[in-house]
């Protein structure tokens, strides 16, 4: 009976033995090497061509099983806010306001209806304001059977059910744990890498194997997240000595980019195995790391990327100036430091397909572990990346004008919103500046722009 249970045990290891060897086989043949040369097999292609016939017809499914039991609750399709705005300026929506009135705006004169105007922003912004909405994630109008983006599911048919339970299970069980492996080999391949060739002299052939390793290490990390990147205008890519700009939806968003050249990337200096990952890459590539100091001293920042931009042999800086995570709906506010460096700028538009997965992150509800594990158990990450013409500054052109234009051609490539609005108010309460703004816009069409002008030397003199 002993020598019938060892047996037995034998046989169960050599065929969990079988099948590990199957695993890293199919898993090294078929994933890493070819990722590791920037080569597709297709198979991503076709699994993606089969979500797409899988959500297509889950979502007729729904829509059918609507309208076949009218007492599930439909849900709406979505628009881009709650509240029907009316898009016009401050002066434009007054007037329409003092319509009624004998005297007309252009008199400069106060009207009580003027303060309904006032009102009426301030409730749209309690109860539906534009900024609050970029720090949540984007809303689907369809399901795409993904359990966290499924706040409306009602029971519909017995197939619809086992298509999600079958989801589960894929993702789960075979998705993940791929994904988890390819994640730790590629880090691991990182560090090992980098490290080694930073011994090397600083040579051409450093440069060469620093950029090698980089690119076949971001290209097994991104297979790791079954990602699908089309990238447009590749005449356009970012070159040595220039700057690469971005909007910015998700810290995965350097793999998407690093996995079809390489930059030099700028943060703060991290402990832990983050910092050891930044340690080791700055041996062989020069990476800008800042110490938490630093990072308040913005001249020593912008003296230290001003210095990496002047040597044209260095690889191009890869820069968020939205300085946070946007929900892929929008771009918002450039931080003018970017542009005030010198030097070429290379725009970069980047936009996330949700269908497969939600690549937003929400840094306020989950940290980086949970959010990691949301997007090795999602279908898929889908994204389009267009490189658009260089660009530098005008002549006369300041560095906040130069970022705006920057922003509006990103916001337009990629189909995203343009929105003036300073992301760091995810965090921070509102600049006093920006409530003066509105001040004065009020203040010009009561008082009148040319007694506002008269006025302002005698304030400034005051102050002084």
């Amino acid at each position: 009976m002993t020598d019938l249970s060892e047996g037995g045990m034998d046989d169960l290891w050599s065929i969990a033995t079988l099948l590990l060897q199957v695993w890293f086989s199919v898993m090294i043949g078929l994933i890493m090497i070819p990722a590791m040369f920037g080569l597709s097999l297709g198979v991503t292609s076709v699994y993606i061509q089969i979500l797409v016939k899988i959500l297509e017809w889950a979502t007729l499914r729904i829509q059918r099983g609507h309208r076949d039991r009218p007492t599930l609750p439909v849900p709406a399709p979505l628009p881009n806010g709650l509240i029907q705005r009316e898009g016009g300026s401050m002066e434009q929506e007054m007037g329409e306001l003092r319509r009624y009135r004998t005297q007309s705006i252009s008199r400069g004169e106060f009207a009580l209806s003027d303060s309904f105007y006032f009102y009426r922003k301030g409730l749209e912004s309690i109860v539906d304001d534009q900024v609050t909405q970029r720090f949540s994630s984007e809303e689907l109008v369809s399901w795409n059977l993904l359990t966290r983006t499924n706040h409306n599911f009602h029971y519909i048919s017995l197939r619809l059910t086992v298509i999600w339970g079958l989801g589960v299970i894929i993702r789960y069980c075979v998705l993940f744990p791929l994904r988890i492996t390819l994640a730790i080999i590629g880090l691991s391949w990182l560090v090992i890498g980098t490290t080694l060739v930073g011994f090397l002299p600083n040579r051409r052939v450093k440069n060469w194997l620093s950029e090698l390793v980089h690119l076949m290490c971001y290209r097994i990390c991104a297979r790791g997240l079954s990602a699908t990147i089309q990238y447009h205008n590749k005449n356009n890519k970012p070159q040595k000595g220039g700057i690469c700009v971005a909007n910015h939806t998700s810290p995965i968003d350097i793999v998407i980019l690093a996995n079809d050249g390489c930059y030099a990337m700028v943060g703060q200096s991290h402990s832990g195995l983050m910092g050891v990952i930044q340690r080791s890459m700055v041996r062989s590539c020069p990476h800008v790391w800042f110490e938490r100091s630093e990072m308040r001293d913005r001249h020593a920042v912008t003296s230290r990327l001003r210095a990496h931009v002047a040597a044209k042999s260095n690889l191009p800086i890869l820069i968020f100036p939205e300085g946070t995570c946007i929900n892929n709906t929008s771009v918002m506010m450039f931080k003018k430091g970017s542009f005030e460096i010198g030097g070429t700028i290379y725009p970069v538009a980047i936009k996330y397909d949700p269908r497969f997965g939600d690549a937003f992150w929400n840094s306020a509800k989950y940290n980086m572990v949970s959010y990691l594990l949301r997007m090795m158990t999602s279908w898929a990450i889908v994204v389009n990346v267009w490189y658009l013409p260089p660009m530098t500054r005008q002549e006369g052109e300041d560095a906040t004008k130069f970022a705006n234009r920057v922003k509006s051609a990103i916001a337009h490539q990629g189909g995203l919103l343009d929105m003036a609005w300073d992301g760091s108010l995810k965090r921070d309460k509102v600049k006093e500046e920006f409530k003066e703004q509105q001040q004065k816009m009020y203040s010009s069409m009561v008082v009148g722009k040319k007694a506002r002008n008269s006025q302002e030397p005698h304030t400034e003199s005051t102050r002084r």
